[in-house]
């Protein structure tokens, strides 16, 4: 069984009386554990794929079987807690707290838990350093280089210990080395079994993981 599977997906965006398909027809399988990317140029639907696999958007119609249930009729509430149980994000622009600290932005999605705050620190932490951050936990993100903010990013991302990570080119406002540096953070989650969805345009990224799809014009190529 497939953790993921897309049958039949459509979205349409209407202004008034124009209706615009951003994604048409769209059928996928991703696996558990494995790493996937999705490819395409600017307005392709691929930013629109991702926002609904990752339950931030909902179809118009077709089927979303995740982990063996179809979650395609479930309301804004039911998605939001499975989107924080199941998944997590990594974005370009990173969407940290900038007056915040690095320890306390990774602790963000652990708002709706039962944690205390202590308890909420020392798994803060844990993913701190995990990625190689863990002696920064105190400085702000304003304090922080780009790389170590995507970092401080990855590591929340992990800290509901999630079955997928969707990355939307998360290495975009980077420079090479660095970018190269935090997908291997990522190739390294998925060596521990998590998920993990890359969006990208850049072909030698896609190359890095098991599969990848292209999508143009709404369709997977």
């Amino acid at each position: 069984m497939s953790l993921i599977e897309l049958k039949d997906i459509s979205k349409i965006y209407r202004t008034g009386k124009i209706a615009f398909k951003a994604l048409k027809n769209v059928d996928l399988k991703i696996e558990k554990g494995e790493s996937l990317s999705i490819i395409g140029p600017s307005g392709s639907g691929k930013s629109t794929l991702m926002h609904i696999i990752g339950l931030l958007d909902k179809p118009t119609t077709g089927s979303y079987i995740l982990d063996g249930e179809n979650i395609s009729n479930l309301n804004s509430n039911k998605l939001a807690i499975l989107r924080n149980q199941k998944i997590g994000f990594v974005f370009q622009s990173f969407h940290l707290l900038q007056a915040t600290t690095a320890w306390e932005n990774v602790a963000l999605p652990l708002a709706y838990s039962r944690k205390n705050k202590k308890e909420k620190k020392k798994q803060a932490m844990k993913y701190l350093d995990l990625v190689g951050l863990e002696r920064w936990a105190n400085h702000k993100s304003n304090e922080l280089s780009g790389g170590q903010m995507q970092r401080v990013a990855i590591a929340r991302s992990l800290v509901n210990n999630p079955e997928i990570i969707l990355a939307d080119e998360p290495t975009g406002n980077l420079d090479s080395k660095t970018g190269d540096e935090i997908l291997k953070i990522l190739e390294d989650q998925k060596q521990r079994g998590i998920t993990v969805i890359l969006v990208t345009h850049d072909h030698k990224i896609a190359k890095k993981t098991d599969k990848t799809i292209e999508i143009l014009d709404g369709k997977i190529s």
